[in-house]
């Protein structure tokens, strides 16, 4: 995969172009893309896991021995039956007749997959459709692994064209997951190879994979609304990649809405607010209209996300880096900027307000306050960006929630990023490795709260339940502790597909983070940035308590 794979293989939420293995369970799905009913984790155990026990003889859904709808909680044959219809189309789950949180995580993506309105209930429309496109999909096998060719092409079958059939869903591809590269796979494949600037020939190798695999926590919010790629009118019920770059659009324009990829009443509510503060028609159908509004005043003029950053010392960025350029050159920039004390959009873009943060800046350090960013004002910006190796600054765990807020709004691949590493003994750019457990290890050494340092998830975990480096897992969550995510459920923290950060705030279920290798809430580039995430969800959730 060319990221690392080796060291970091089980890290942050995205299964991205990180080098993570995703042997897991076939048809998962990333974060938050539905909410799941699950209880906060008790001693040692975290949200999902349950006793096996032996599955109940099935019934035929349209019997009159089912009720109308299967749903979330029923223990029954006539969820036996429902699981086995799902693994029929390549879910993968254990059979035993018990509706949990992974039958609803099949049950949602199902019906994503097959344009049924995705409320995680099986009624008369999902039985018909389960019963009418019963399959047996090959089970899903990772696209990266040795098991798969180098390049997936069309007339190729098995468990790698399933994998490929359920990624794609994820970006809001309608294909069937039958583990068969047929024409309207092949069409797939090219439509979301041309959205993501790839080769649009068909042939999923070894950079197609990356994309696909590129995945944040929620579903690609790199699609334009204004595309072909995107319906004309998106409206409730619908899911996919589009429907995630509108929450997206909508939280940069004030609205506050999980970025799940499924248009929910929370997203209705929220696009019905924005029309109304902009003066359109309140009908909750994101159409031509819609859009423009919530690209207007965006970075770029088109809200494609900054430009990567690019060292301002490189060769690449211009001697002197003034008002007016776009590029990464300024992306970098603004980045620096933020961490001096700037409070700046970072879009790659040159304009009024980094012009104002450039001069502040230069006064501050007693520059030529001329807002062009030239050799000395380049090195100044760079003065402070490594971190002190020893002694770290202290104060221990009480500091560890104010040590890793300083740091957020830094963009992924710039320098002060980059310098994370240092940590776990890295010199690599955060755009090429996962690092949110880096990002971890950083704030723990800047504190000195506990001596570990680990870039992966699962080793945190591991030595919390131990008990091991003054870490130990809770139940009572509060802002300064750990949290790591199991995107995959099951509690492992095997799967590939996990990811960790620090308790901002807690509100009951609901609680807030400070994540590094997450997505930007404006849909720029990734980076360290405030999340809200709740253990009512369909993934697994371990607090760790550093003392």
């Amino acid at each position: 995969m060319g990221r690392l794979a080796s060291l970091v293989s089980t890290e942050d939420e995205r299964t991205r172009h990180r080098g993570k293995s995703r042997t897991g369970t076939p048809w998962r799905i990333r974060i938050g893309t539905f909410a799941a009913t699950a209880a906060l984790v008790s001693a040692g155990i975290v949200l999902g896991a349950g006793p096996a026990s032996a599955a109940p003889v099935a019934i035929k859904l349209t019997s009159a021995s089912c009720p109308t709808e299967i749903v979330q909680g029923q223990v029954s044959g006539c969820v036996t039956e429902l699981q086995n219809l799902l693994n029929a189309h390549g879910a993968g789950l254990a059979v035993d007749g018990q509706f949990g949180s992974s039958t609803l995580y099949a049950v949602r993506e199902y019906q994503a997959a097959t344009a049924i309105a995705v409320d995680g209930r099986v009624g008369p429309q999902t039985k018909s459709k389960l019963y009418a496109t019963a399959g047996t999909a090959p089970a899903a096998i990772n696209l990266q692994s040795s098991s798969c060719p180098a390049n997936v092409v069309q007339g190729d079958k098995g468990g790698c064209v399933t994998e490929l059939q359920r990624l794609l869903g994820h970006f809001g591809y309608m294909v069937d997951v039958d583990g068969d590269f047929g024409a309207g796979t092949a069409s797939a494949v090219r439509g979301f190879q041309a959205s993501h600037g790839l080769t649009a020939d068909g042939q999923v190798g070894a950079n197609t994979k990356r994309a696909l695999y590129d995945d944040d926590e929620s579903p690609s919010t790199s699609l334009d609304l204004r595309s072909s790629s995107c319906p004309e009118n998106i409206v409730e019920g619908q899911s996919g990649g589009c429907v995630a770059t509108l929450q997206s659009l909508l939280n940069g324009k004030g609205q506050s809405v999980d970025v799940d990829g499924s248009f929910g009443p929370q997203t209705l509510t929220a696009v019905k607010a924005f029309q109304s503060s902009n003066g359109l028609t309140a009908d909750g159908q994101v159409g031509p209209n819609t859009k423009a509004a919530l690209y207007a005043n965006i970075g770029g003029g088109g809200g494609s996300g900054a430009p990567a950053p690019i060292n301002l010392t490189s060769s690449s960025c211009p001697a002197e880096i003034v008002r007016g350029q776009r590029s990464g050159c300024v992306t970098e920039l603004q980045s620096l900027l933020n961490h001096h004390g700037a409070d700046l959009a970072v879009d790659g873009d040159f304009g009024p307000l980094t012009d104002s943060a450039v001069r502040d800046f230069q006064a501050e350090k007693g520059l030529s306050v001329d807002g062009h960013v030239g050799t000395n004002t380049k090195a100044a910006l760079y003065g402070a960006v490594t971190p002190p190796s020893s002694p770290p600054p202290g104060g221990g765990y009480a500091k560890i929630l104010d040590v890793a807020q300083a740091e957020v709004g830094t963009v992924e691949g710039s320098a002060r990023a980059n310098s994370y590493g240092a940590a776990v003994g890295l010199s690599l750019s955060t755009s090429d490795y996962a690092w949110c457990a880096t990002f971890v290890s950083w704030v723990a050494k800047q504190t000195g709260a506990t001596s570990y340092r680990n870039s992966y998830v699962s080793g945190w975990v591991k030595q919390a339940r131990a008990g091991n480096y003054h870490l130990s897992v809770t139940t009572s969550p509060q802002p300064g502790d750990i949290v790591a995510f199991d995107w995959d459920g099951g509690s492992d923290f095997t799967g590939g597909n996990e990811h960790i950060g620090i308790v901002r705030t807690v509100s009951g279920a609901s609680f807030t983070t400070v994540e590094g290798n997450t997505g930007n809430p404006n849909g720029s580039n990734d980076g360290v940035y405030v999340k809200s995430r709740t253990t009512n969800s369909s993934y697994d959730v371990v607090f760790i308590r550093v003392r």
